[in-house]
Order: structure tokens, then sequence, then C-alpha cells
């Protein structure tokens, strides 16, 4: 196994790591410039060779293109059959996936792509998978129920791509992986981006990817959006409700998500903001995936102005143009302060993450500035 940190002096361009140009149009076009660290070295090792690869890095890195640019060219359009799958531990982070992977293709030869997640309507993904599908982006557990179904094959799979494979094995879906695993044997290679590698996570490498693979580690410090100004306001949890609108009241038009570690702490937020007449909408993993849907069109239209959001519901969470994300509570891993701060400062654009704390909790801020390589100020 080979091992790299990702460690660089100098930045190149999409066109520099071998992207082809009808590609490079469409990332123009969605305001993705510059690579990222991640990109940088994972782009170039996947066009060339392929082969399989363990990429550690945390959210907010740009996996997705990482790997999605590669894989698009991997595909052969003229052959109707799944080439391709990528595996993600949430409808939300799913159906992103599939939305990038089609915003890429724009100015392309078409390459179809279908989303197939849990929650939904199981007889229309039937009927969609009857239409010629070269690249599969789902879940694991309605992947295999459709694979039981007899709704696709798995026989002509070439790449597999585990996203956030971690997350995947602690939402319980360490059989489902085993099985699409052995059920794709005679794939080229296979992808697995993780934030960290557990022993669950060695274990399927062990099993299930070569020996050679090539392991690539980003560290915290090079993830976090330099666009992001980080604060922090230090009161206690009566006082909570009363800050954040009147951090709200003087957004003006400017949009944010507020963030909350528990479901039941989110809806008594929204039922507290809602009663201010704020504009608001709120996501949790507890809802039907119909509602949450809804929620996320409202915000995305600009129907509600703000967005109250569980860190597993909003995974994949994709607008752009948002000013501000607030933490009522700081989450419980550092990896999920990267993925909800990750939510603003986007497209070039400033963007603020502002954490409320208990005065005890002030080491925790300090933790973050190490681990992460950010500086908080307090909020005056």
């Amino acid at each position: 196994m080979v091992i790299f940190s990702l460690e660089y002096t100098m930045s190149k361009t999409f066109q520099e790591l071998g992207i082809a140009p009808q590609y490079l149009k469409g990332l123009e076009e969605l305001g993705i410039i510059t690579p990222t660290r991640v990109q940088e070295e994972a782009i170039p090792f996947l066009l060339e060779k392929g082969s399989d690869l363990i990429l550690q890095a945390q959210t907010g890195t740009g996996k997705t293109a990482a790997f999605g640019l590669p894989l698009l060219t991997k595909i052969n359009p003229q052959l109707p059959e799944i080439q391709a799958l990528v595996l993600a531990p949430t409808r939300e982070l799913a159906k992103q996936i599939a939305k990038q992977l089609f915003r890429f293709t724009k100015h392309t030869e078409k390459i179809f792509t279908e989303a197939l997640c849990g929650g939904e309507d199981m007889d229309r993904q039937i009927n969609a998978l009857k239409r010629p599908t070269h690249i599969v982006v789902a879940t694991p557990g309605r992947l295999m129920d459709l694979f039981k179904r007899k709704a696709l094959t798995l026989a002509a799979v070439k790449y597999v791509v585990l996203d956030e494979a971690d997350e995947m094995l602690s939402m319980g879906f360490k059989k489902e992986l085993e099985q699409i695993l052995a059920l794709t044997r005679d794939r080229r290679s296979t992808w697995l981006f993780s934030a960290t590698i557990p022993d669950g996570i060695q274990g399927l490498i062990k099993e299930y990817m070569s020996t050679q693979a090539q392991t690539l580690k980003i560290d915290r410090a090079h993830v976090v959006n330099r666009d992001i100004s980080h604060r922090y306001i230090a009161c206690a949890r009566d006082e909570k409700i009363d800050i954040i609108a009147s951090f709200l009241t003087k957004q003006l038009d400017n949009r944010g998500i507020i963030f909350c570690r528990t479901r039941a702490g989110a809806i008594e937020l929204a039922k507290q903001l809602t009663l201010r007449n704020f504009p608001i909408d709120l996501i949790h993993g507890d809802l039907m995936q119909k509602e949450r849907d809804k929620a996320m069109r409202a915000f995305k239209k600009n129907r509600a102005q703000f967005l109250i959001a569980t860190d597993v519901a909003a995974r994949g969470i994709d607008i752009d143009a948002l000013s501000f994300v607030i933490h009522h509570q700081l989450p419980e891993q550092i990896e999920y302060y990267t993925h909800r701060s990750g939510r603003t400062g986007r497209a070039g654009k400033k963007g603020i993450s502002l954490v409320l704390i208990d005065p005890r909790e002030r080491a925790k801020i300090d933790s973050l500035e190490n681990e992460l390589a950010i500086t908080f100020m307090e909020w005056k």
C-alpha cells in the first residue's frame, strides 16, 4: 500500500490535471475554477492509472469532483449498461452526487446517471432503470433491495466508489457493502473515500481491495475554506434563542442555516423562531423523505430564508450564496464542524460560521483551532 500525505507549494489548473476541454467548460460555468488539494492529487492518479485508491479526507474537500470527473471519462456512452456504481450513506448526499455528475456532463456526450435512494417510490426507480443507465448513485440498502427484485444487474460494473465509507458503516450498512463488493468482484477498481479509517474500514480494504492500493491522506488543516470567518458567542443555554433571533433580525436578505445536534432541539428551535415570525423551514432525520424534499425545495427557491437542520439530515445540502451558518450547539465530531461550516463561503464568497457555546466549553473552541488550523474571534 502506497501512502502519500498531501503537501503542496503551488496550485494547478484542471486543465493541467488532465481534465478534457468539454468538462472544463462545464466546471467554469459551475464556478469551479481552482482545484482543491484532494482534486490535485486524486484526479491525475485516477485518470492515468484508475487502480484502487483509498483517500482519507474530511467533508468539504471537493471529493465529488475528485472521483466524479475521472469516473465520467471512463464511461463508454455507447454501452447502455451500468458501468460504475457510487455508494453514499444518505439520500441527500446520493442525490447531490448524481446532480453534480449531471452538471459536469452538460457539454459532453450524454452519460446517464440514476440516483437510487430509500424513502422514495421503488416502482418509479424500477421503471427508470429500464432506460439506458451508465452510472448508479445509491444508498446501499435501496441498491440491494432493487438487486433482489432483479431491477438491475451489476455484472458490467467496472468501477465502485465508496463515498463517506465510515459514515456508511456507522449507519449500519456493513452487510450491504460486503454484499455489493462481493457482487462486483469483476470490477477493475475500487475508490474509497472516508474521513476516518476505523477497524471496519480496514476490514473492507483487506477483503475487497488490492494490496497495492494507493492511499492519499489530507490533514484537517488543509480542509477548511479560508473564506469563512469563524466566530463564537459564550452564553447560557436559555439565552441562545434570543441571541439567534437578534442575529437573524440583522440579516436583511442574507440567508443561512442553523445547525442543531438533536432532532428535539431542532424542532424546539423551529417552533420558537416561527412564533417570532422568522421565515424558516426545518429538516431532520425523522421526517419522511417527501417532507424533507419539500423543505429543501422551499429553501432552495428562497421561499424560506433560514433553514434549521440536524447533521444527518443536512448531509448533501448544496446551496450557493449562503451568508452564514449558526451552530446552536457544537457537533459531536470535528468532521461535522467542517461539513457544517462548509455550507457557507462557497464559490469565492465570504461567509460566517457562528458558534454558540457555554462559557465552560471554551476548551472545545481551542481544540477546533488546533485541529483545523483556524482562528475563532468572539462575536461582539
